[in-house]
């Protein structure tokens, strides 16, 4: 039970600006991207250099999930169930993020914001995830990704980041306790 100070958990008011402009901002470049590469690099699978051979935008579509893990024919509907599971555990860490801890919100709105993105294209496209950014050097090459790929990959970290720094404040106050 919330006990009035700065530390208590204010269920579901934790920086909702930050939070909806995120993911506004980063589903809105993720769909215009993604637009932008089906109508402008075809034909798909064909590279386009940005940056020389470093940087090139290639059509390609995923029916799996990051990485090209596949499932095999049940991949998108799998994959689908999954990211809808996932972004409820999202919006339940963000209702328990306290007021003021803006990296969280950060972390919680750009990996909520690349499972939307993601979700959008399951649902629109039996073809999969609409992948066109190619890195790589020569023939070693990362695999295809797109802008919301970007941002649960950045979230990821961020998120990674906020949970070992929560576990260090945590085991520094159970120090203190036991003085």
């Amino acid at each position: 039970m919330p006990n009035g100070n700065a530390e208590s958990v204010q269920a579901g008011r934790a920086n909702p600006w930050i939070f909806w402009c995120v993911i506004i901002v980063v589903v809105t470049l993720d769909i215009v991207s993604k637009a932008a590469a089906v109508n402008g690099l075809v034909p798909a699978y064909t590279p386009h250099e940005i940056i020389g051979n470093t940087v090139r935008f290639t059509l390609a579509y995923n029916p799996g999930a990051a990485f090209g893990f596949n499932l095999g024919p049940a991949s998108r509907w799998i994959f689908t169930v999954l990211t809808i599971v996932a972004l409820g555990v999202l919006g339940s860490l963000y209702r328990a993020t306290r007021e003021g801890d803006y990296t969280r919100v950060l972390a919680l709105a750009l990996v909520s914001a690349g499972a939307i993105g993601n979700l959008i294209d399951r649902i629109r496209w039996s073809t999969g995830v609409v992948d066109f950014i190619d890195v790589g050097i020569g023939d070693h090459r990362f695999w295809t990704f797109n802008v919301a790929d970007s941002a649960v990959t950045v979230g990821a970290i961020l998120l990674g980041w906020v949970f070992l720094q929560q576990d260090r404040e945590a085991a520094r106050i159970a120090a203190t306790d036991d003085v």
